[in-house]
């Protein structure tokens, strides 16, 4: 097997290289290329942060010593680039261009390559279904596959509340700078945002309460106006399907190596283009090429650490470390040098599991030897709070008095860790938001061996509401011996969009309904003496905005109602968690 690219080579640096897209804009990058004789297989990496961010993950000094141009550039609208931004929209044809603009250059040899983190992985996928004829392949990180479904909205049809407005704020930053409003409009936005977690700046407690939410597209129509666009289309549909590279895999011809984590925002999109292009991509090659890699972390790990970082609570220890260059390296030497490293050879899947800390590699995804277990909601109808009577359990309940909270919009439950972004991330005790007489809790005895939890999570209930419209909450949690809850998956469902995601469909009061609510996956081992635990609530804020509970529009309301919830669990009802063992 040949030793994998070299750092041989100086680097030569070209600052805001010009480039022209099919309408006669100009957008600008930087390219870092070997400073020798010779032509080279081109990396490229689009971003709307501007290009000095890109840098910061020192791609445009690994890569180059190793004989490849790195070109770094501003997307539409953005930084040094012409043109107005909207995101999303315009990375397609531009990326086409680029790509092909970039295999041009006089010391690049006609092949290039994708790669990037979160926005800069978005940019890959919207760009693989165009087919620019140099593109050999890419390497998205933690990237979105559908913007409806897990971008402005969640599975299950609420509103990405927690990060979406921040992050809006965030860029429009450079678009208030280029229109020359930052003394007119700012502010007015720096009043309502706390010191920045990570990127971007979370809201203040009180800015998040703020209704109507169309606030903030007011707010923001000089300099953000897709927001409007974003709160006017809550159901999926047209609007949405311009975006969503999950409808064309059959578009997509090259090999992907699709990298996520167990708490990322977009973990669900990266089984879903893994999946779908390794059944429905153009090529065999395509087909054959798709690679998986899920993690540990949360959405912005860095590339290079010794712990994992950026997941709350815990450190998964040395084996979570993992650098990414060195798989990236691998995985351009074969697709642009053709330096066969043995890439293809291995297993198309690796996976960390959390509670055991150990790397596994797989042939598929979900796992072939899967067996899906329903896990019961029980109690004698006071599952209310971490001091309750709920119960889990592996045998089905029989006749069971249901459970019942109110679930008040002024008092929201609120968010404690999980896949987001900008607001705390990652694993968190949950025994504060436990405590709440709202938040419905179910537990498990003590493992007395270990179980094995890896793939697909759903939580089946069985509700009646007040309301017209509400959401149902729902959250696997592990239990260690000395108490400490460590949330593992979560997810919601607006009632509405019980049925259909396109076609909303109020509730009549005190119906019973069957909820399905998607926890997306993991991979944990609960290990012996731990508890399995399920809670049940009807918000997650901010991260989710709060359902009104009055079935009007959520953008433009100003008003809300308390609902009165009720879970059902006996034998009629079966609630449950469906879990998938690996034996």
């Amino acid at each position: 097997m040949p030793h994998g690219s070299r750092p041989e080579y100086r680097i030569k640096v070209e600052k805001n290289v010009p480039a022209k897209m099919r309408d006669g804009t100009t957008l600008y990058a930087d390219v870092y290329r070997p400073d020798a004789e010779g032509r080279f297989p081109v990396i490229l990496l689009r971003l709307p942060y501007g290009k000095h961010m890109a840098a910061d993950f020192g791609d445009h000094e690994f890569f180059p010593a190793r004989g490849y141009v790195v070109v770094i550039q501003d997307g539409r609208g953005r930084f040094d680039s012409e043109g107005t931004y909207y995101p999303l929209i315009d990375e397609p044809q531009d990326g086409y261009d680029t790509v092909e603009w970039a295999a041009s250059l006089p010391y690049a040899n006609g092949l290039v390559g994708t790669q990037g983190q979160s926005y800069l992985g978005a940019t890959q996928y919207l760009l693989a279904p165009t087919r620019p004829p140099h593109l050999r392949c890419a390497f998205p990180v933690s990237a979105a596959a559908d913007f409806h479904q897990s971008w402005v909205y969640h599975t299950g049809g609420a509103f990405s509340f927690g990060w979406q407005i921040p992050y809006a704020i965030f860029l429009a930053r450079n678009t208030i700078d280029r229109l020359g409003l930052k003394e007119e409009l700012w502010p007015k936005i720096r009043p309502d945002l706390l010191r920045g977690i990570n990127f971007g700046n979370p809201l203040t407690p009180e800015a998040y309460k703020r209704l109507p939410l169309m606030y903030w597209a007011d707010l923001l129509k000089d300099v953000a106006p897709y927001m409007r666009e974003y709160l006017t289309h809550p159901e999926d549909g047209p609007y949405w399907w311009a975006v969503s590279v999950e409808r064309q895999h059959r578009n997509i011809n090259i090999p992907m190596y699709h990298v996520s984590s167990w708490y990322d925002i977009f973990l669900r999109d990266a089984l879903v283009h893994f999946n779908g292009l390794r059944s429905r991509a153009m090529t065999p090659e395509a087909r054959g090429g798709q690679r998986l890699l899920l993690g540990p972390w949360a959405h912005l790990f860095p590339y290079t650490t010794p712990t994992t970082g950026g997941t709350g609570d815990i450190d998964f220890g040395p084996n979570a470390f993992m650098d990414l260059h060195d798989i990236q390296l691998r995985w351009f030497d074969y697709w642009l040098k053709g330096l066969d490293n043995g890439m293809l050879e291995e297993p198309p899947v690796r996976l960390f599991v959390m509670g055991t800390n150990q790397w596994r590699d797989e042939y598929e995804w979900p796992l072939a030897r899967t067996r899906y277990t329903p896990c019961y909601l029980r109690s004698r109808g006071k599952a209310n709070s971490l001091h309750g009577d709920g119960t889990l359990s592996f045998e089905p309940p029989t006749e069971e008095p249901a459970d019942h909270y109110r679930y008040d919009p002024a008092d929201p439950v609120p968010t404690c860790g999980g896949n987001t972004l900008i607001i705390p991330v990652g694993v968190k005790d949950q025994r504060e938001v436990e405590a709440r007489h709202d938040v419905l809790v179910y537990t498990s005895d003590p493992l007395e061996k270990p179980l094995e939890v890896t793939g697909p999570i759903k939580v089946v209930l069985y509700v009646s509401s007040s309301a017209p419209d509400t959401d149902f909450t729902a959250k696997l949690v592990d239990v260690r011996p000395d108490g400490y809850a460590q949330n593992i998956a979560d997810g919601i469902v607006r009632a509405r969009y019980r049925e259909s995601a396109m076609t909303p469909k109020l509730l009549t009061k005190g119906e019973v309904v069957e909820l399905t609510i998607d926890l997306w996956a993991t991979s944990q081992v609960f290990l012996p003496g731990h508890r399995l635990r399920i809670e049940i609530s009807s918000s997650n804020f901010p991260r989710f905005d709060r359902n009104l509970n009055t079935g009007g529009d959520q953008a433009t309301e100003t008003r809300w109602e308390v609902a009165e919830q009720t879970v059902f669990h006996g034998r009629q009802f079966r609630s449950h968690i469906l879990l998938p063992v690996i034996p």
